[in-house]
């Protein structure tokens, strides 16, 4: 199977400067983008034919949030190691400069997912504390509190499908993995570890 191409850069810049805009509740909605965007999704752009995407395989995303977990520092980092992994793997340099498009990747994903973030600080800020206590702003952040709470459960389900079936339902059930979630449950909630 012939590898896609890594995005240009503008295309690049378009899509994670929209995640950094769009995603509400940090990194457990933005993992779920990125996935369904860089996993999964497939563009149309003439008739009957499609650009797959498919910038990262399932596994590679897996790998991404189980490293952020691993290691200080916020979950959000992840998208440097997707822009890494999805940078080296299609070496948009050519195949001799990998590692250079792996770290230039990681750069420009990393730059444009937190500029809005950035921005919404330094210009919003006077603005949301003006706000503070009105009815009308906060009862839509609200709703958007209980909208991520469903982000996270979806996330959950979306790892556990792919830890525990890494080859999709028709492949074998990883009963190591399965095991090992159940001891990380009892520690957790039992053991209080």
């Amino acid at each position: 199977m012939q590898k896609p191409p890594f995005p240009s850069y503008r295309e690049a810049f378009r899509f994670w400067l929209k995640l950094g805009f769009i995603s509400f509740g940090g990194p457990a909605g933005q993992i779920a983008i990125m996935h369904q965007e860089l996993v999964e999704k497939r563009r149309w752009i003439s008739e009957r034919r499609f650009l797959h995407y498919h910038w990262l395989v399932p596994g590679q995303m897996i790998d991404g949030p189980a490293l952020g977990e691993t290691t200080p520092g916020p979950l959000i980092m992840v998208v440097a190691f997707i822009g890494f992994v999805g940078g080296y793997g299609t070496a948009p340099f050519g195949p001799e400069m990998a590692a250079l498009g792996g770290v230039a990747a990681a750069a420009v994903v990393t730059w444009f997912t937190f500029l809005p973030s950035f921005l919404f600080i330094l210009g919003g800020a006077p603005v949301v504390e003006a706000t503070h206590g009105n009815m009308k702003f906060t009862a839509p952040l609200t709703g958007i509190t209980a909208a991520v709470v469903g982000v996270i459960f979806n996330l959950a389900l979306f790892f556990a499908y792919h830890v525990l079936w890494p080859q999709g339902f028709g492949g074998t059930f990883d009963i190591f993995s399965a095991v090992l979630s159940v001891l990380a449950i009892v520690a957790l909630l039992i053991f209080k570890r």
